[in-house]
């Protein structure tokens, strides 16, 4: 069974610190492009990093360029995602999911995977 599980959300001020953590039960990371994907209130799913199985090259959305960065621990088979600099823009929900390439520009979840939980980011004063 594929189950994606995200962890570390929280409460965190402008300008803080946080970091993601994401066990990708049913599926192995190195093999798989891995993504951190978020949905704000009132808004749509939206494209945030990945990190491919091939090569473990990065690209990010151009919100979180700079700001944000994802890796991954092929032994512990977990995604994580580092987010500094925070904004109120970046309050979601953070969900990790396998995605597919339209370019490198363009990516978008696996769909035959299913939607985890997700992990709540609130960014506040």
């Amino acid at each position: 069974q594929v189950q994606m599980v995200e962890s570390g959300g929280g409460l965190v001020q402008p300008g803080g610190s946080l970091t993601l953590s994401c066990a990708a039960a049913g599926r192995t990371v190195s093999r798989n492009n891995m993504a951190w994907f978020r949905q704000a209130p009132g808004k749509e799913r939206e494209f945030v990093a990945v990190v491919t199985w091939s090569g473990g090259n990065t690209y990010y959305a151009d919100s979180v360029k700079g700001r944000f960065t994802i890796s991954r621990d092929n032994a512990k088979n977990t995604v994580y995602l580092q987010m500094n600099s925070l904004k109120p823009e970046d309050m979601a929900v953070y969900y990790c999911k396998t995605a597919l390439r339209r370019d490198n520009n363009n990516w978008y979840d696996n769909p035959y995977d299913a939607w985890g939980q997700g992990t709540q980011v609130t960014v506040s004063s």
